[in-house]
C-alpha cells in the first residue's frame, strides 16, 4: 500500500530483571505475530549466569521451541556463550567493531558486543530476529513488562556473526603473541640477573693472604 511504513528487518535483545517478565514477552510477542504486525524468524530466552556467562534457556512450549536453530539468533547465542563471548566488552568486542567497520580499534562499536553488555549479571533476555512494520508495537509492550529493548539492524549483525570467528583466532593469535613476548622477556631479565651475578663474582676482591706468623 502506498505511504506505508516499510518493513524492517532487526533483531531486538530484551532485556528483563525477571525471567516470568521475559516469559510473558514471549507470549507477547506471539500474539503481535498472529496479529501480523511481526515475522519472527529466530528466537531464543537466554539468561547471563552468575559467572557472567550467558546461557541459552532452552525453551518446553512447542510453539518457540527450535526458533533460534542454526540461523542467525542461533548463531549470535553461540557467539555470546562461547569464549568470545566471555571477553565482549574488552579488546575482543572492540576487535570485531574494528574487523567490521574498517576504523581503529578504540574507535570502533561493536553490535554483538552492545548486544552482549545489555544483558546483565542475573538478568534473562528475548533475543529475536523479526520483520516489523512498526517497532513501536513492540516498544510499548515490552516496556510494559519492564523489558529494556536494543534494536540493530540484522545486516549489521550478521556481518559480525560472519566475522566473529576471524576476530577469535585474531585474539587468540594476539594472546599468543602477548605470552610469547612475556615469556621472552622473562628470559632475558633471568639472563641478565645471572650475568650480573657473574659479574660480581669476577670482580669481587680476594680476601688478603694469612700472614706468616
Amino acid at each position: 500500500m502506498a505511504g506505508a511504513t516499510p518493513r524492517q528487518e532487526t533483531l531486538i535483545a530484551v532485556t528483563f530483571a525477571e525471567q516470568g517478565n521475559a516469559v510473558q514477552a514471549l507470549a507477547w510477542l506471539r500474539d503481535l505475530e498472529s496479529q501480523g504486525h511481526v515475522a519472527i524468524e529466530g528466537l531464543a530466552l537466554v539468561i547471563r549466569n552468575q559467572d557472567g556467562q550467558i546461557a541459552e534457556n532452552h525453551l518446553t512450549d512447542g510453539n518457540w521451541a527450535g526458533r533460534a536453530g542454526g540461523g542467525l539468533v542461533g548463531l549470535l547465542v553461540g557467539i555470546l556463550g562461547g569464549p568470545l563471548g566471555i571477553l565482549l566488552g574488552g579488546s575482543a568486542g572492540v576487535l570485531i567493531g574494528a574487523l567490521v567497520d574498517g576504523h581503529h580499534a578504540d574507535q570502533a562499536d561493536s553490535v554483538v558486543s552492545d548486544i552482549s553488555k545489555s544483558i546483565q549479571v542475573g538478568q534473562t533476555a528475548v533475543v529475536a530476529a523479526l520483520v516489523e512494520d512498526r517497532p513501536e508495537s513492540i516498544d510499548t509492550a515490552m516496556t510494559r513488562l519492564g523489558g529494556r529493548v536494543l534494536r540493530r539492524p540484522v545486516d549489521d549483525v550478521k556481518a559480525e556473526v560472519a566475522l566473529a570467528d576471524k576476530a577469535q583466532r585474531a585474539a587468540e593469535k594476539e594472546a599468543r603473541t602477548q605470552l610469547r613476548e612475556a615469556r621472552h622477556k622473562m628470559h632475558r631479565d633471568e639472563i641478565h640477573v645471572k650475568f650480573e651475578e657473574m659479574k660480581t663474582k669476577l670482580h669481587r676482591p680476594k680476601p688478603a693472604a694469612a700472614m706468616d706468623s
